[in-house]
């Protein structure tokens, strides 16, 4: 991996003060970068389904009834 000299001190530095090797320190941050994506990818199929699939009022109004507590 090659690495331009800001980006490469900048790393040396954040793997010092996390007292981590720099591999270690990129490893973690390529896994949490792939773990954001997914994220994303997971809330952007949510939102394009729920835009093809808008909630339907009255089935929400069913549901309500469903899990509204007896008054007693």
């Amino acid at each position: 991996m090659v690495l331009d000299t800001t980006l490469l001190r900048a790393t040396n530095g954040a793997a010092r003060r996390a007292r981590v090797n720099r591999s270690a320190l990129v490893r973690d941050a390529l896994r949490e970068h792939l773990r954001r994506l997914k994220t994303r990818e997971l809330e952007e199929r949510d939102r394009k389904g729920y835009l093809e699939h808008p909630d339907d009022s009255n089935e929400i109004a069913d549901w309500e009834r469903v899990a509204t507590w007896p008054v007693r």
